[in-house]
């Protein structure tokens, strides 16, 4: 039996939506209170017991290898300023047994191609694919519950939510047979569907877990959905020879490709910060209480009759 032990977070994507934010700045490095979206998902992979993370990078991504990488100047400078706190976070933000491999995506063809892109690094092994944007709130993380899972049944899993129908073209949407509350035995999954043509509401989110077989597909499928190479296409050819499941995690989904996902985010995780959580629950009520004031003044206004 195989555990997983490697994992590969595809970060070469342009981030037009936060333009002009990510316009010299990855999206994954988009902080959500004080860290980067991408040290969130490295986070959740090492508490899953992933040794190796294998970044997929573009031309103009090479903070995230920074942020990764040992700063000897600013550690030297807390050091001697008495900042031993914020010293400590800054060595223990990995282990001494995680490695960090880097590779660059030369165009970015799509998630598939990511993925493919990782192959040399993962060999023929299961791994686990991340996706930064898709932060997951919960307690033991999503990562370590599908690793959990692949142990127990050695095949693939991806990550599933239940999405409005309506909003079924910005997904993944897979169908199957149920083998428990939260897990089902995949049947199809399709890239994106209309809500009229959807098979189900089960959409796919940012977490994987995939069997090495999965590179053989990536290389036979065509360029799918926006003209790229798309991993549910691979993942339906996958279907055709392995048993694929699908599983619905325990956990609250945000998702900081969109700009309101990302507002959303960082309200709850600083209203959770042991530092910032009382001062910023303060100011909300505040807010909140301002706004209702200004609300009331408005409905009794004169111009409001």
């Amino acid at each position: 039996m195989k555990r997983v032990t490697k994992a590969v977070f595809p970060a070469a994507g342009m981030g037009t939506r936060f333009l002009p934010a990510t316009k010299a700045n990855p999206k994954e490095m988009l902080p959500i209170v004080d860290k980067p979206l991408i040290q969130y998902a490295v986070e959740e992979a090492v508490a899953a017991g992933i040794t190796d993370l294998i970044f997929i990078i573009g031309r103009t991504k090479r903070a995230i290898a920074d942020h990764f990488d040992k700063a000897y100047e600013l550690e030297v400078e807390l050091e001697m300023k008495g900042k031993l706190k914020a010293l400590e976070q800054l060595r223990g933000m990995l282990p001494d047994n995680v490695n960090c491999i880097y590779i660059r995506q030369a165009e970015a063809l799509g998630l598939g191609h990511a993925v493919l892109c990782a192959e040399p690094a993962v060999n023929d092994e299961p791994f686990v694919v991340l996706l930064a944007d898709d932060l997951i709130d919960a307690t033991p993380g999503v990562t370590k519950q599908m690793c959990d899972l692949y142990d127990y049944y050695q095949c693939s899993v991806v990550g599933v939510q239940n999405v409005d129908p309506e909003d079924t073209a910005s997904y993944g949407i897979v169908a199957g047979d149920r083998m428990s509350e939260k897990v089902m035995r995949m049947t199809h999954i399709v890239e994106k569907p209309k809500p009229s043509e959807a098979p189900s509401t089960m959409g796919v989110v940012g977490r994987y877990v995939l069997t090495p077989r999965i590179f053989h597909h990536l290389r036979q499928i065509e360029r799918g959905a926006g003209g790229e190479l798309q991993l549910t296409d691979a993942i339906q050819s996958l279907l055709r020879e392995q048993q694929v499941l699908a599983y619905q995690f325990d956990g609250v989904r945000y998702d900081c490709g969109s700009k309101i996902g990302y507002l959303e985010a960082t309200v709850e995780y600083a209203l959770k910060h042991p530092e910032l959580s009382e001062a910023f629950r303060d100011y909300l009520q505040c807010r909140f209480c301002a706004s209702a004031e200004e609300l009331r003044r408005g409905f009794s206004s004169p111009e409001a009759d």
